[in-house]
Formats: C-alpha cells, sequence, structure tokens
C-alpha cells in the first residue's frame, strides 16, 4: 500500500485511512501499548489471525497497516466475489515474491462466505509459511470458519467504535476540511446513526459535504440533515427517546402477553435499522427477567434462537427471534426471581460482613479440621429425602430471610409447593 497522501477526489474514507498503526481510532483494547495485535506488530513476525467484528471497525485497515509494518506484499481476496482462481492467483503471486525475499499477507474479507473447501484451500500455504492468512468477518469464526484454518490463527474481537471514536472521526474529516461545520443536535444525530460503524459515519459525512457545497452552506443543522437525509435518519434513530420507548413497548408487551403487540413491535424494531443482535439480548433479558421458573425453557430458547441468528444472519434469522418472541409472550410469568435477587443485593449492601459459620466451612487439611471448620455439618444426601431439615445455611444470630417467594403461574406452582413443604419441615425441626 502506498504511505502517499490521497488525492483530493479520492473517497473520503480513503483520504482519511490511517497510514500508521498510531492513526488509528479505537480498538485500544487491541492495539494498545502492552495489548496483543499491538504487541504482533512489535514482534516483527506476523501470523495469521482472524479479526472478528461488526461493520466499520477497522478490519480491513488494520490488516492493510500489518502488510506496511512487515514490508509485505498485500493480496486483497472478497470471499463475496471471488473463489478458488483468486486463491491460486494469490498462491502464485506469493511465490513469486518468496523467491524475491518478500513476504506476503492474503487478506479474505467476509471470510465466512468461502465454504469448507475454499477455506481449506489455505492451509497447505498456511501452514508452509507461503503467506500469512488474515481473515476478516462479521459472523462468530466458531461457526463460520474451519476448524482446522481457525485453530492456525488466532482470533482478535473488534468492538463497535464509542461515541467519542467517532467524533475524532469527525474533527479529522473537519481537519481536512472535507465537511462543514456540525451544530452539536446534528452531530449526535449523525454519532447515533452511526451506531459504531466508520464507514457509515464517513459515507454519511461526504454524502452532506456533497449537498453542503452545492446548497453553499456553511454548517450542518439538525433540520437541514433530517430534510437532505430524509426518512433513513429518523428510522435509525438509534439513540433518541423514540428508540428507548420501541424497547420499552416490546419489552411490555412480551410482559403483558401479547404475541401480536410483541411481533409488530418487533417489526418496527427491525424496519427501523436495529441490528436483531440487540433485540436478540434484549429477549434474554425478558426470559430472566418476566419468565423466569415459570418456564425455565424460555431462556434456553431465547439462547438458542440468538445462536439461530448469529448462523443464519438477516433475513432469515430474524424468523428465529421472532418465534422465540411469541414463545416468551405466551409463557407463564413470573419475577420471583427477580425480585428475590434484588432483594438479596440490598440486604447484602446494607448488612454486615457476616462470618461463615464453622459447620459451612471448608476443611482441606489437619489444622482447618482441628480448627473446627466443617465440625457438625450435615451432609444432605445422607438424610431422609435428601433434606436436612432444620439445619441453617445463614451467618449465626442472622434471621433467615425469606427472598424467593413463587407464583402460582407454570412450574413455579410446583416449586412453591416444593418449597413450602421444605420450610414447614425447617420449622419442625427448628
Amino acid at each position: 500500500m502506498s504511505k502517499t497522501t490521497p488525492a483530493a477526489h479520492a473517497p473520503l474514507a480513503e483520504r482519511l485511512r490511517p497510514r500508521v498503526l498510531g492513526e488509528v481510532i479505537g480498538q485500544q483494547q487491541l492495539l494498545g501499548e502492552g495489548m496483543p495485535l499491538r504487541i504482533a506488530f512489535e514482534s516483527g513476525q506476523p501470523h495469521s489471525c482472524i479479526l472478528w467484528g461488526p461493520p466499520g471497525t477497522g478490519k480491513t485497515t488494520i490488516a492493510r497497516l500489518m502488510a506496511d509494518s512487515f514490508d509485505a506484499q498485500f493480496i486483497t481476496i472478497s470471499a463475496v466475489l471471488g473463489g478458488v482462481k483468486d486463491i491460486r492467483e494469490a498462491v502464485e503471486q506469493a511465490l513469486i515474491a518468496q523467491g524475491q525475499g518478500r513476504r506476503t499477507i492474503v487478506f479474505v474479507d467476509e471470510v465466512h462466505r468461502f465454504n469448507k473447501s475454499q477455506q481449506d484451500a489455505f492451509l497447505p500455504h498456511v501452514e508452509s509459511g507461503l503467506f500469512t492468512f488474515i481473515g476478516a468477518t462479521t459472523e462468530n469464526p466458531s461457526f463460520e470458519v474451519n476448524s482446522a484454518l481457525l485453530s492456525r490463527a488466532a482470533v482478535y474481537v473488534l468492538q463497535p467504535l464509542g461515541e467519542e471514536d467517532l467524533k475524532l472521526i469527525v474533527q479529522r474529516a473537519q481537519g481536512i476540511d472535507a465537511v462543514p461545520a456540525i451544530e452539536p443536535a446534528a452531530l449526535d444525530r449523525l454519532i447515533g446513526y452511526a451506531d459504531g460503524d466508520a464507514r457509515r459515519l464517513l459515507n454519511t459525512l461526504e454524502t452532506l459535504a456533497v449537498a453542503a457545497t452545492k446548497e453553499k452552506r456553511a454548517q450542518v443543522t439538525d433540520e437541514w440533515l433530517l430534510k437532505v437525509l430524509g426518512e433513513r435518519m429518523r428510522r435509525y434513530d438509534k439513540g433518541g427517546d423514540q428508540f428507548y420507548d420501541t424497547v420499552s413497548a416490546l419489552h411490555k408487551s412480551v410482559r403483558g402477553s401479547d404475541p401480536d403487540a410483541t411481533l409488530y413491535w418487533f417489526v418496527r424494531m427491525i424496519d427501523g435499522g436495529v441490528d436483531p443482535r440487540y433485540v436478540s439480548r434484549r429477549m434474554i433479558r425478558m426470559a430472566v427477567e418476566d419468565v423466569g421458573l415459570a418456564d425455565p425453557r424460555a431462556l434456553r430458547l431465547a439462547l438458542d434462537a440468538a445462536d439461530v441468528y448469529e448462523r443464519l444472519g438477516t433475513p432469515e434469522g430474524e424468523l428465529a427471534l421472532a418465534e422465540c418472541l411469541v414463545y416468551l409472550a405466551m409463557a407463564p410469568k413470573s419475577n420471583a426471581v427477580y425480585k428475590a435477587y434484588n432483594e438479596a443485593r440490598a440486604l447484602v449492601k446494607k448488612d454486615t460482613t457476616r462470618p461463615v459459620p464453622m459447620h459451612l466451612r471448608n476443611a482441606p487439611t489437619k489444622l482447618m479440621k482441628d480448627l473446627g471448620h466443617g465440625k457438625d455439618y450435615r451432609y444432605a444426601h445422607d438424610e431422609q429425602g435428601g433434606f436436612a431439615a432444620g439445619e441453617t445455611y445463614f451467618p449465626e444470630g442472622m434471621k433467615p430471610p425469606e427472598f424467593y417467594r413463587p407464583v402460582e403461574r407454570g412450574l413455579e406452582i410446583r416449586i412453591g409447593e416444593k418449597l413450602r413443604e421444605l420450610r414447614a419441615l425447617n420449622r419442625t425441626r427448628g
């Protein structure tokens, strides 16, 4: 890659592309001092790796910088458009470079799009050291990259860019006079729309710059921003009240056991550009907060639906999320564990640090046994019914609180019956 400054007519993303590692914005968990990728750059020895992260987080940029750092030939293959022919050509170019004493880095964008045989084609050349393989993917490599190739490559996880990172990109664009001034409200909307994606932000800035030049505008206002980009900006208002209101409506519809409203708000969110992964995370929360032990299968279903989406992506994977949401809406509801957990946290926060009773302490050594650790502990499995009636598991002098109060719905009906039976036995033996 040439380190010369790009021409003024080059795309904004190219004009702002980092030329040295220190110019990279974000990903300090990988590129900061003493962090894994920084160490790799400074080692002088490139290694094969998978860069896994959302779009616009710097995967291609990091790969290019690695090639520059090691003065290596950089060959790019798009798994969307390429195939075995491109791999063969890359091998031929790498052989030529090897004969000239130069390294080669082969960068495969969207590597998860290659099938098993295409991915296998890299293996012998990676093992022989002919070239260093770098794959970029937005999908979980555990599912999408062959285990043989995955075992030969380090996996680095890239995170969406933060708000301050995105604002720094805007500042750099303004520093080269590529975009006009932007009022705070418009800037906040742009950052929310970008949603951690530098590429989306840069493309939007370029669109605004062209429109501002045409209209001879010196500043981008929020009103003008919405006028230029229209409905697209409104639908991607991920940081505004409308977004959070819609999330709230979805959650309350599930809690209220209304499958039709649940589907409506889900589709509204997807249609508005919300990352389906965000919805999948919310579903897991709903399963533990609102369904709970009334139907423990709900949590497993939510986790499975999230995994299915990771495998299928959009739009096929969204059906799995919809199916799970309907199940959550129709499942019996209980927030008993949620309330019990919060009550326990509140008590521990305000209470003193009470010592663990001697009979509950571990006694792995003779000294500990001599000190009374574990003495008089009753092994529940040896007791009638597998329950040590009357035994106490709270600190001495503490009145046993009853945090968990099962509701009379779903599986918690049975759980409640069991709990009442055990507590009655405790009172009998207490």
